[in-house]
């Protein structure tokens, strides 16, 4: 812009800074060792579950169009929903406990996001590089080269996420299917979007949102401060060994030059996959990948100092230089304990409700368009919908009566058999005789179904509440 005769030259400051990619360094260690396994492990698990076979059929399956939920040999319903609920608080419980003890180890090991990131990492590293080739990638001219680089990595990351999108979808719809229509694109509506949104998601925030997510999408980094004190393990830098810092040589010793332990290399902001300085302290960034632990244990094998300038402890023990046996008794802290106790109590009343659950349930409805009416014999009678739920593997009979009034009967058929994992609609007839309607004031009068299981070995039966109308 030119500037006029007398007046200041106009400067644009702009709000936004566009943040440069993080290339993240290899790293070789004990704890980039348990990232990989973890990684193998987890994903043998989701991809490999929805293959699996429990009694001719898929071990676990959400099928929502027949409302079943198959959980190896659990066959659940939706009014089975209390047992999600208490999956999801023993889950909420799970985290309180084990973040107050070790901090963050489910966002540096096991998070779909850290381990898919990690695996899109792999795939970039095979096919361009560390990261120093990487940033010389980065900043060549497109070429043939780079161009074949680029897109091998693109569609090795399109690949295992449209293998991910079909394996998630493959949990709500018979897998074996799925892969016999995944050959004529014969998928159906609500398949084809949820295949491709899942792949989507997976390209987009493993190839390139990454740490974005972790850093201001996840909530877990914002509500951590609550779940953290000064006496949970969180990765941390003895700054009063490292301090001051400065480069030296393997044959110069720390105490010759008057430096501390760390070298001012920077691997260990090179390794982190957040781009934060673990030598600044404790951040909401760090995920606990203990990719800084490795890297720095390596420098520290080569310039001869002892491991440990970066490790695993707290707060307290790093600045009162606290012994391993004084950390892990500090661990044992009221707060953990409570979490632990509770966590325990509610996992085992799950457990024990699921293996206390009857093998059948039962729902019972009106039938709205008779409540009462008015038989033969002066009887007066009720017609129910009853839905009789097999949750076991083979077929099974039940015979229904009524309880709850004097010369209560089921005048219709009183026995059905129901199909393994099957659900059946029955239409059941009550009556009552005439001494026993004008005994009893008109309106609503509780009664109960029971149903039994017959042959069953030990008898087994349920019990249902309803009512009986009297007409006025």
């Amino acid at each position: 812009m030119n500037e006029k005769a007398g007046e200041p030259a106009v400067q644009v400051v702009s709000l936004y800074q566009k943040q440069p990619a993080i290339q993240v360094r290899s790293v070789e260690g004990w704890y980039a060792n348990w990232r990989r396994a973890l990684v193998v492990l987890t994903q043998l698990v989701f991809y490999g579950m929805p293959w699996l076979l429990w009694n001719g059929r898929q071990a676990m399956l959400f099928d929502l169009a027949a409302r079943r939920f198959y959980i190896g040999p659990l066959v659940l319903y939706p009014q089975d929903f209390i047992y999600l609920t208490g999956l999801l608080v023993v889950c909420a419980y799970s985290l309180f406990f084990f973040t107050a003890i070790g901090g963050r180890l489910w966002c540096g090991y096991a998070c779909p996001q850290t381990v898919y990131t990690e695996m899109f990492m792999g795939v970039e590293r095979r096919l361009e590089g560390d990261r120093s080739a990487r940033l010389r990638l980065d900043a060549s001219p497109w070429n043939l080269d780079k161009l074949l680089r680029r897109g091998g990595k693109h569609a090795v990351w399109l690949l295992i996420a449209l293998w991910t999108g079909f394996s998630f979808v493959g949990y709500f719809t018979p897998i074996r299917a799925l892969w016999a229509e995944a050959f004529t694109l014969d998928f159906g509506p609500w398949e084809w979007f949820w295949v491709n949104f899942y792949a989507l998601a997976t390209y987009g925030n493993a190839g390139f949102m990454r740490e974005q997510v972790c850093k201001y999408m996840c909530p877990y980094a914002r509500f951590q401060s609550a779940m953290f004190d000064r006496d949970t393990l969180i990765i941390g830098y003895d700054t009063h060994r490292g301090e001051p810092r400065g480069p030296r040589g393997r044959k110069n010793s720390a105490a010759q030059r008057q430096l501390g332990s760390c070298i001012d290399c920077s691997l260990c902001v090179q390794v982190c996959p957040t781009g934060i300085d673990i030598r600044k302290g404790l951040q909401y960034e760090c995920i606990g990948c203990a990719a800084c632990i490795d890297a720095c244990n390596n420098v520290m094998d080569k310039v001869g100092e002892p491991r440990g300038l970066i490790r695993y402890s707290t707060e307290n023990a790093i600045e009162r230089g606290w012994t391993e046996a004084r950390i892990w008794r500090r661990l044992l802290r009221p707060r953990v304990l409570v979490y632990g106790v509770v966590l325990v109590l509610i996992s085992g009343l799950v457990l024990g409700s699921i293996a206390l659950r009857k093998p059948f349930k039962v729902d019972v409805l009106r039938d709205r368009s008779s409540l009462a009416r008015l038989v033969e014999q002066g009887r007066i009678e009720n017609v129910y919908r009853l839905q009789l739920m097999n949750v076991t593997e083979s077929p099974q009979h039940y015979r229904i009566r009524a309880e709850g009034l004097d010369g209560l009967t089921v005048a219709s058929q009183t026995e059905y058999e129901v199909e393994s994992v099957g659900a059946r609609w029955v239409a059941v007839r009550v009556q009552v005789p005439p001494q026993t309607a004008a005994a009893l004031a008109p309106g609503a009068h509780p009664i109960r179904f029971v149903i039994e299981r017959i042959a069953a070995t030990p008898a087994e039966s349920l019990s249902e509440k309803s009512t009986f109308v009297l007409p006025r």
